[in-house]
């Protein structure tokens, strides 16, 4: 991104930065030196609110709406506000202004379907947005302005309104259509008669009184984003009504004062939605969502916070640091360049308008406004965190994704010259409660898509995700610094869903998914997904495979992550359908023209479409511009040059998030290992090395740096000489690589200098204690999480009790 360095704003007006700073001005939300003192919940009978306080708010809203008074000749700003304008004029020109109109826009007939009138809502705050900001072609028109009240209104009549009842998908009456149409009321308050202002807020009354509760279902507490959401429609109703105990109502539902904290948002949770104190989120109870409702959680709390800034409703719960630390750990692992891996989007991944690239700009966004009013301590290292990642992505810029408020907000850091942009993300991350991996290094990074008993394989529904059969079954995404675009250029349309990276599968037809209203999960009845990681730079991960309704495949696989390079193996791979069972070892989309040459072996081969060929016993191989795979055991390893050509549509026929029909065409280069027809006890062995030459990766075959020690059903093993590591995932009780487990675990351990460093994880949770024998002698333990003691002698042995710790690991340091 390379916007100059010119003053943000104009002289005397304000973003949605300095908008913040400026009311809250000796009233900040929390002080840079410590947590905020709790702030008892305000009643209507000991304040004394007036107009202009609603008026400061409401005036705060607008400019988080419109990105405040910037200046529309700065040329940083030009991309962002063409876009808006562009989307905003061509809305214009097809809203159906006539008199016997039964629909705002033809597309959304019949205007009474809730995803109809949900977007109809959508496509209004668009374009008066465009009203409300100076520099487009829309802006201030009272043609415009009375269309859009006409408008609002006659949606109102002919839909939503507090006489109807809640048909279809919940989510558009009690979110979607609500937030919309009190954004819209926002921007336009000066030009509503009352009395259509009065029946919006009784609309919201009826559908989305409470931020707690689901309406059409009272009973159930409504958690993460969902709340969230809610909390952001009662503010605004509040605001826009000036009825301070609404605020105060949507300020204490992100705590649930009324709830004693059961549902709060800044709290950890220990099992559903929310926040889990090693970095998972999960939304829909078992669904892994960082990448999706995390940033609309993320999003929402942060829009709250900034909002009610220095107000007498401002957010001064002391607990919400859980929310400041989720930026670090929470996202910052699962965010590359910008860009959010798609492990965490769940069902976004087929939505054609919210590529990884977008929902990471959403990410950073979210994070900048909430460092407008979070402690400096927090604040400092996230401006760093985000310029970074700003400023490493040339892929996507973020010019070409922001909205104007966004783009305000990213200027303002970059244009900082006191924020030194912070380096990659490094380190190994085990999110145990949403069976994710992330394994980063400072030139690339590889995520584990993993699924369990516990959580889904896959979501779809309303439409979404039709093809996801497999992006639970240990798919291997692999980001590189200078290929951004992997999976964010038109993969998930095109890509073979058959083939995704690292998965095992059965290649039998699969029926779409998810094409009824509603969402749906599915989860496997395997218990082993997860693993341990040392020293927050190795890890062991492992995923049990156990075939959905209608295959018998089963497989034990995995993935040991190192320095340079990831080690996969595959073991008891077993079906019985007389079907061909794969292993991918990589799928690579080569972009629209890509012609990367690949190797085999040291010799060249074709690089048109079309082309493949079967290698018997392959050694390694390495493909231009992605890095090199060893097979250290010679592996029959197929290849495969395609050009792949599918729609959005196919995947995602959502109403509101439905892909278009204009096909997509893209190249792969695809490498597997075939195992046939019903295979008995088949495995795989294959190394990545992600960015290494060709020359490096021949060297890597011929030295063998890592060791296989164990490929069977006892246990998977490796050992890393140069760095004195091994590392084991045990599948029972046994015993490999010298080291003895007394029942499934993932176990490593590293020897340097006269320490011994060991970590333990039980990433099937079957078990209560577990005992690990070292093949050496130590004298003594130096530290030890509470968990784990050292009986020592010739050959010590570790009792971990890992009873309770949902998979987390266990460390131990121990001297010889």
């Amino acid at each position: 991104m390379n916007l100059s360095r010119r003053t943000l704003l104009a002289a005397g007006t304000a973003t949605a930065v300095t908008a913040v700073t400026a009311v809250t001005a000796g009233t900040t939300l929390m002080t840079s030196a410590g947590a905020a003192q709790a702030r008892p919940v305000t009643t209507a009978s000991d304040r004394s609110t007036t107009a202009a306080d609603f008026g400061t708010l409401l005036q705060r809203a607008e400019t988080l709406l419109t990105g405040g008074g910037f200046d529309p000749s700065d040329t940083d700003f030009t991309a962002a506000l063409a876009a808006l304008d562009s989307t905003a004029a061509g809305l214009w020109s097809t809203l159906d202004r006539s008199a016997g109109r039964t629909a705002l826009w033809s597309d959304l007939a019949p205007l009474t379907d809730p995803g109809n009138f949900g977007q109809s809502y959508t496509r209004l705050r668009t374009v008066a947005t465009a009203w409300a900001t100076e520099g487009t072609s829309l802006a201030g028109s009272a043609e415009v302005a009375d269309a859009l009240v006409a408008a609002l209104r006659f949606t109102h009549d002919t839909a939503y309104n507090p006489a109807k009842r809640e048909t279809g998908n919940w989510w558009f009456w009690e979110i979607g259509a609500p937030r919309a149409l009190m954004d819209c009321s926002v921007l336009l308050r000066e030009r509503l008669p009352a009395a259509d202002l009065a029946d919006y807020l009784a609309v919201v009354d009826r559908f989305c009184p409470d931020a707690d509760r689901r309406t059409n279902s009272p009973t159930l507490a409504e958690t993460g984003a969902n709340r969230t959401d809610k909390a952001v429609i009662v503010a605004l109703r509040g605001l826009l009504g000036q009825d301070a105990d609404k605020l105060a109502s949507a300020r204490d539902a992100l705590s649930d004062v009324r709830d004693s904290g059961r549902n709060s948002l800044f709290r950890y949770t220990s099992s559903g939605d929310g926040f889990y104190e090693d970095g998972s989120f999960v939304q829909h109870d078992v669904v892994a969502y960082t990448g999706s409702y995390g940033i609309v959680l993320l999003n929402g709390t942060a829009y709250l916070l900034a909002l009610l800034a220095g107000s007498e409703w401002a957010v001064a719960d002391p607990d919400v640091s859980v929310m400041y630390e989720a930026v670090e750990r929470t996202f910052a692992p699962v965010v590359f360049d910008g860009l959010m891996m798609d492990s965490v989007r769940g069902r976004a991944i087929s939505r054609e308008r919210a590529g990884d690239h977008r929902d990471g700009a959403t990410a950073l966004s979210a994070i900048l406004l909430l460092a407008s009013g979070a402690p400096a301590a927090y604040a400092d290292r996230w401006r760093a965190l985000v310029k970074g990642w700003l400023t490493r992505n040339r892929t996507t810029p973020f010019t070409a994704l922001a909205t104007l408020p966004q783009l305000a907000l990213a200027k303002a850091v970059l244009d900082d010259h006191t924020v030194e942009a912070e380096a990659r993300t490094t380190g190994h991350f085990v999110f145990a409660d949403m069976d994710r991996v992330v394994h980063r290094r400072p030139g690339w990074a590889c995520a584990l898509s993993l699924s369990s008993k516990r959580i889904s394989a896959y979501e779809a529904g309303n439409g979404e995700n039709l093809h996801g059969w497999y992006t639970g079954d240990g798919m291997t995404y692999l980001y590189d610094g200078d290929d951004l675009g992997q999976f964010n250029d038109g993969f998930w349309p095109t890509v073979d869903p058959y083939r995704l990276p690292g998965t095992t599968v059965d290649t039998r037809q699969r029926s779409d998914l998810g094409t009824g209203a509603g969402t749906s999960t599915y989860r496997p009845t395997n218990a082993v997904a997860g693993g341990a990681v040392l020293g927050g730079r190795y890890g062991a991960a492992a995923m049990e495979v156990i075939g959905a309704q209608g295959s018998t495949l089963r497989a034990k696989k995995s993935w040991f992550l190192l320095d340079n390079a990831v080690i996969a193996l595959g073991t008891g791979i077993t079906a019985s359908d007389g079907r061909t069972v794969e292993t991918i070892v990589e799928n690579r989309n080569l972009g629209t023209d890509g012609r990367h040459r690949l190797l085999v072996d040291g010799v060249r081969h074709p690089v048109e479409e079309g082309w493949t060929q079967d290698f018997e016993r392959a050694r390694w191989a390495h493909v231009d511009g992605v890095g090199g795979y060893v097979f250290p055991e010679g592996t029959a390893l197929r290849a495969l040059r395609e050009q792949r050509t599918g729609t959005w549509r196919a995947i995602n026929t959502g109403a509101d998030t439905g892909g278009s029909t204009d096909p997509v065409t893209r190249r792969y280069l695809t490498l597997w290992v075939d195992h046939g027809l019903s295979p008995t006890d088949a495995r795989y062995a294959y190394v990545l090395l992600p960015g290494a030459s060709a020359a490096a990766t021949s060297v890597w075959s011929h030295s063998r740096p890592v060791r296989t020690v164990a490929n069977d059903a006892t246990a998977q093993a490796v050992e890393v000489r140069r760095a004195g590591l091994t590392a084991v995932n045990f599948w029972g009780a046994g015993t490999a690589a010298g080291i003895t487990a007394s029942g499934p675990a993932s176990v490593l351990v590293q020897r340097r200098g006269g320490h011994v460093s060991v970590a333990v994880a039980d990433p099937g949770r079957t078990l209560t204690t577990l005992s690990v024998e070292l093949p050496f002698h130590v004298r003594s333990v130096v530290d030890a999480d509470d968990t784990v003691s050292l009986v020592p002698g010739r050959r010590p042995v570790l009792t971990v009790a890992v009873g309770g710790s949902r998979g987390h690991t266990h460390r131990a340091r121990l001297v010889q």
